[in-house]
């Protein structure tokens, strides 16, 4: 598809201290108005003069390669993209269990609701450096836990082992919980779970299903 329009920064749909105590506001000022939006910006120029200049997010996500010529729109491609859903899946309301078709898709596929958090932990806390864990959709329409380096996500065809539709996803840069928790990561994952909005993360599970 086509874009008229350049890039925007999304509203975050809550207030930057709604997350409190779990997330705090200052790290989500700095997170969404600070590091997002220079995704934005910095993508807006990036496809400025190239085979990507029209594209809306999701074909550039698609089509992106590992080429050093796409590099700069990869990463913040995939920052802009990967942010958008992150704000989205979290929700002061969050935390609980998943419901319905989710729940029992977790629990097929790992086990127990609690086995999946063990899962996924491991997969954020392993992540070297910075990067993402996520809970997607395969091809099979099976679950899968995975990460990605840097601002890479499942959506890229050329560029993962592994593709999937996200549903579920966890940002471990520092910038996303330095401020509160320094060096403690595992804090801050144990501490994502109060946040997530499992309605999200089900309805777009359903979606993902077709």
């Amino acid at each position: 598809m086509r874009r008229s329009k350049p890039f925007d920064l999304p509203v975050l749909g809550y207030e930057t201290s709604a997350l409190e105590p779990h997330i705090d506001k200052l790290t989500m000022e700095i997170h969404h108005g600070k590091h997002h939006a220079a995704y934005v910006s910095n993508l807006n120029d990036g496809v400025k003069g190239t085979a990507y200049a029209d594209y809306e997010l999701e074909d550039i996500i698609a089509r992106i390669s590992t080429s050093d010529a796409d590099k700069k729109i990869r990463n913040n491609a995939g920052g802009h993209w990967n942010h958008s859903f992150f704000w989205q899946i979290m929700s002061p309301k969050g935390g609980g269990m998943p419901q319905g078709a989710l729940a029992t898709a977790i629990n097929g596929t790992f086990g127990s609701y609690d086995k999946f958090k063990e899962e996924f932990s491991n997969a954020a806390k392993g992540v070297f450096g910075s990067g993402w864990a996520w809970l997607c959709v395969g091809a099979d329409k099976k679950l899968f836990i995975s990460s990605t380096p840097n601002q890479d996500n499942p959506l890229m065809m050329q560029v993962v082992k592994q593709n999937g539709t996200p549903i579920l996803g966890l940002d471990v840069w520092e910038h996303a919980y330095y401020l509160k928790n320094q060096n403690r990561r595992p804090e801050y994952i144990n501490s994502f779970y109060n946040v997530v909005n499992w309605s999200e993360v089900g309805m777009r599970y359903q979606k993902a299903l077709g």
